[in-house]
């Protein structure tokens, strides 16, 4: 009975030695989240409350900007609408009922920027987005989550 307790306590002993892991490893296959913020503004400085997400880096003293939004379309359909700007194009990717169209910036004038690609044409201006297909026009609103 001695020899048996005197056993098992070994055992424990091992395996809660055995088990100790460091905070840095594990599987490193987990991303870790980010916890900071990005304040998104808008023109006249204000805070974007509008904006689902925004990310801004700097590489090499290039600035790569990707806004996310949610667009709401008369008939109450939801569109995700994300705007990239990089150093070498601009675009915005439309994306409802899992499909995405990706079109490039062709014009800006004034306060309102196009984007363009085939007979696909979307025109921002402020918080609405004018969407046109060939003869189909769908009008978005940009909404607050």
């Amino acid at each position: 009975m001695k020899k048996s307790l005197i056993a098992l306590n070994v055992v424990i002993l091992l395996t809660a030695i055995g088990c100790k892991k460091s905070t840095e490893s594990g599987n490193t296959g987990v991303i870790k989240t980010d916890s900071s913020t990005t304040i998104v503004t808008n023109n006249n400085g204000k805070i974007d409350s509008a904006t689902e997400s925004s990310s801004i880096v700097d590489v090499n003293g290039k600035r790569y900007e990707k806004t996310d939004f949610v667009y709401k379309a008369t008939d109450g359909t939801l569109v995700k609408v994300i705007f990239k700007n990089d150093p070498k194009e601009s675009t915005v990717a439309i994306t409802s009922n899992k499909k995405t169209f990706t079109l490039p910036k062709t014009e800006t004038n004034g306060d309102e920027t196009i984007y363009k690609k085939d007979d696909m044409t979307a025109r921002v201006k402020g918080d609405s987005l004018h969407l046109e297909q060939g003869n189909n026009i769908i009008e978005l609103k940009r909404t607050k989550i």
